[in-house]
């Protein structure tokens, strides 16, 4: 039995914070959960998924973020409580279907989780999502801890039924990727039968919608009014603080810890919002009403922040003057993630309080540490990846054509491409299946002298998510451009999980596998079928494709994630490195394989001065032997 099914109320669990949420949503009855996988959002379905036969739940990974959330309100349409997750880039995608469910309410509770990545530290963006909460007229929950991550999570759907809406929970990777002591209650089974009343005229339409809207901001009052008692909101410290810091979600427990630092528990308090829109206005004002000093301490935005004040604004007879420190004064940076340092200084600073110094030894160990024992190591794909292997030929590919060709891309593990790793290659990346829709435009341009090739790439599951539009956009409009499709039968990026062309639902069942070759084929277009690992074949189709120049064009890279690889079946070859021919130093562009190829599988031998392989890291792929220019690098079937 797994941890987030485990039947004992009032036990303690050490739980991921996206596994807590997962388990509220089985203390609350969910019935049905979907989701995109996006780190750090990944696990809450990922949770359920491993579950879902144990407790008679449907779970899916849906195409993308906007189906999942439309699958999500159908089980809420039929009475079902259901769960969605994304990341904060995902909720752009969900957003144009959440601005008329809004409107339309829904059914059994339904909990939209957003988990957003301070400091982007597997994203493009460190977008804060929680603004979309305000502009929808929705409710909006932040865990600061791992038992709110779960508690919260039960709650919403109470709440969500209460108010026949949609309920929002915003996390962040530092919630749910961390782990802690989580009691336990008691999961329910969903116990609900389905069922859509089709007699209701125009209740999930956009019809009314002036009459809708009111309505929207009536459940949005009424939900003001539940949030003043709610149990996750609180203050800690004196009664008259000299300092009264506002936090949520992240912000709570670097809050604490900075206070408890500096000495300052007599003097400083701390106001934890968990319900952190609608405010609780008259909570908030009791609170504020205690200081005329206010810290505010949130990731990423200043969202809090710009509430209060409106708030303040329109009450200013009440409170009086009040001074607001946070992002806007310049107290904490505005962008990326916070922690009890940055938090200490700004306390220090707006207090005229000497910070608390670092003990010398400890700083000193800290800095041997991060100066001498910790190696400095360049992100780059895993050995055997076969994307090095695809931007390897499409690098050649380019040379030997000679017109400026470049490449676009888009999120995946191939956007590591921009670097050295995939030898600089990449020249764009956006949003999923922003390559494509890049190559479009690019594709337009020979009327006004455009002349350069145009190579878009895109994995398997974000072709499948967001580039097939771009890709017809481009057949419509008669576009010129190669879009590479680089299969490795995995949602690799965010933990390998299924998708449509895998052939394996979310629960591991067997599903429908969409035939990629066969897809692209059925829009009268050139679609070509490539192994990365043979660079003889791949880098003369990417010529050829690039020098068509009719329409658009699909080559599929296809070989599976090393990683996925290595679980199936065992390495092809066995790989070594003959010393008497290996010319180091002296070789090709001074060590080829080594300095430029960069796959983690080939090492540097100073004492030796030659390539060799690191037999642990090497998963035999046996494109190394291709390109060395001294063929000292051997491979034998294994």
């Amino acid at each position: 039995m797994t941890s987030i099914t485990a039947y004992e109320p009032g036990a303690s669990q050490l739980l991921m914070g996206n596994e807590a949420i997962a388990r509220g949503a089985l203390e609350a009855g969910v019935g049905f959960a979907s989701a995109y996988p996006g780190t750090p959002s990944s696990e809450i379905i990922g949770s359920l998924a491993e579950v879902a036969g144990e407790m008679g739940i449907y779970v899916e990974w849906s195409v993308n973020e906007k189906v999942a959330l439309e699958a999500a309100a159908a089980a809420s349409f039929a009475g079902v409580r259901a769960i969605v997750a994304m990341k904060q880039n995902g909720l752009n995608v969900a957003s144009d279907f959440l601005m008329t469910l809004n409107l339309t309410g829904t059914v059994a509770g339904l909990v939209l989780v957003l988990c957003d990545d301070p400091a982007a530290l597997s994203s493009t963006n460190e977008q804060d999502s929680r603004p979309i909460a305000k502009w929808a007229d929705l409710p909006l929950l932040e865990p600061a801890t791992f038992q709110e991550a779960k508690d919260m999570t039960k709650w919403a759907f109470e709440l969500s039924e209460e108010i026949k809406n949609v309920c929002l929970i915003r996390s962040v990777t530092r919630v749910s990727h961390a782990r802690g002591d989580v009691r336990l209650g008691e999961p329910m089974p969903p116990g609900r039968q389905a069922r859509f009343a089709s007699t209701t005229v125009g209740q999930f339409t956009s019809m009314f919608v002036p009459v809708k809207h009111s309505l929207l901001h009536q459940k949005l009052n009424k939900t003001r009014e539940i949030f003043e008692s709610s149990p996750f909101n609180w203050y800690a410290g004196p009664e008259k603080p000299e300092l009264l810091i506002v936090t949520c979600g992240s912000g709570w427990y670097y809050s604490l810890e900075a206070v408890k630092t500096l000495g300052l528990e007599s003097s400083v308090g701390i106001l934890k919002l968990g319900t952190t829109w609608p405010l609780p206005e008259k909570l908030v004002q009791q609170h504020l009403a205690r200081t005329d000093k206010v810290l505010v301490v949130e990731e990423v935005d200043p969202f809090l922040e710009g509430n209060l004040k409106e708030l303040v604004g329109d009450t200013f007879s009440a409170l009086g003057p009040l001074t607001f420190y946070g992002k806007r004064s310049g107290h904490l940076p505005s962008f990326g993630e916070l922690d009890p340092d940055r938090v200490m200084g700004a306390v220090s600073s707006v207090l005229g309080r000497e910070r608390a110094a670092v003990d010398p030894e400890y700083a000193k160990k800290a800095q041997a540490l991060t100066g001498g024992l910790v190696q400095a190591r360049m992100i780059g794909f895993c050995a055997g990846c076969p994307h090095r292997a695809t931007l390897w030929s499409v690098k050649n590919a380019l040379k030997l054509d000679g017109r400026g060709g470049f490449v676009t891309g888009d999120i995946g593990c191939y956007t590591m491409g921009l670097g050295p790793t995939g030898f600089f290659q990449l020249k764009t990346t956006q949003a999923m299946g922003s390559g494509a829709g890049l190559a479009c435009g690019f594709g337009k341009l020979g009327r006004l002298g455009f002349s350069q090739p145009v190579l878009a790439v895109c994995g398997d599951s974000t072709f499948f998510h967001a580039a097939i539009p771009a890709l017809i956009n481009g057949v419509y409009n008669q576009s010129n451009f190669t879009l590479i499709i680089l299969d490795n039968s995995a949602t690799a990026m965010t933990g390998f999980q299924p998708h449509p062309g895998t052939g394996a639902s979310a629960v591991g069942e067997p599903a429908p596998k969409v035939d990629l070759e066969a897809l692209c084929g059925s829009l009268g277009i050139r679609v070509e079928v490539a192994d990365p690992f043979d660079l003889q074949d791949t880098t003369p189709k990417l010529l050829d494709l690039m020098q068509d120049d009719r329409g658009v064009r699909v080559l599929i890279s296809r070989r599976k994630c090393a990683l996925v690889r290595a679980r199936e079946e065992k390495a092809a070859y066995k790989v070594r490195v003959d010393s008497e021919k290996c010319r180091g130093e002296s070789c090709g562009c001074a060590r080829l394989c080594t300095r430029v190829f960069q796959c983690p599988g080939l090492v540097w031998d100073s004492e030796s001065q030659t390539a060799k392989i690191d037999e642990v890291i090497c998963s035999g792929c046996g494109v190394c032997a291709d390109i060395c220019p001294a063929s000292a690098i051997i491979r034998e079937v294994a």
